[in-house]
């Protein structure tokens, strides 16, 4: 689902970029959205470097145990409106000119992708830097609740965050 406030490419008010957030209750293949991302930019100009990660959910709880699923709520609209932020204060500190976050909501089974991260730039490292700062924004800042499902039927929130 597009989040309402941050269409397809919204303009930041730094010139040229441009931003695409996407929440997704289902499945989505990463590599697919990243293509379909690197078509829509073939009209602008190009960004000469690329930085991407996607993350997929592990197949073991915090406490060792098996990982049935991983469920994700969210707030609408309060978390696509800070997910934007976090985004367009990352790119505006690295100077760089794109970026795409995609992240699931709901239940998210062990393998699925979870997470992609790309941000396109002018260099390697000011894409690279800015990947790893909006990962690490998006675990700690992003407003989402995560309980895991565990194999042996037990349930729990997650209190804290996975280190780096």
């Amino acid at each position: 689902m597009s989040s309402p406030f941050c269409p397809q490419s919204v303009g930041a008010d730094t010139e040229a970029m441009l931003i695409k957030i996407d929440l997704h209750s289902t499945g989505f293949e990463p590599l697919v959205v990243l293509e379909h991302w690197q078509q829509a930019q073939s009209g602008i100009a190009a960004s000469a470097a690329e930085a991407h990660f996607i993350g997929r959910v592990r197949g073991v709880a915090a406490d060792g145990c098996a990982l049935e699923a991983l469920e994700l709520e969210h707030y609408p609209g309060m978390t696509e409106q800070q997910l934007e932020q976090l985004a367009r204060d990352c790119c505006s500190r690295h100077g760089v000119n794109r970026c795409l976050v995609q992240h699931r909501i709901g239940r998210v089974l062990p393998g699925e992708a979870i997470v992609l991260v790309a941000i396109g730039a002018d260099r390697r490292g000011p894409a690279q830097r800015c990947c790893q700062e909006l990962l690490e924004a998006l675990k700690h800042h992003a407003p989402f609740w995560k309980r895991e499902w565990r194999s042996d039927g037990n349930r729990e929130w997650l209190s804290g965050n996975t280190p780096l």
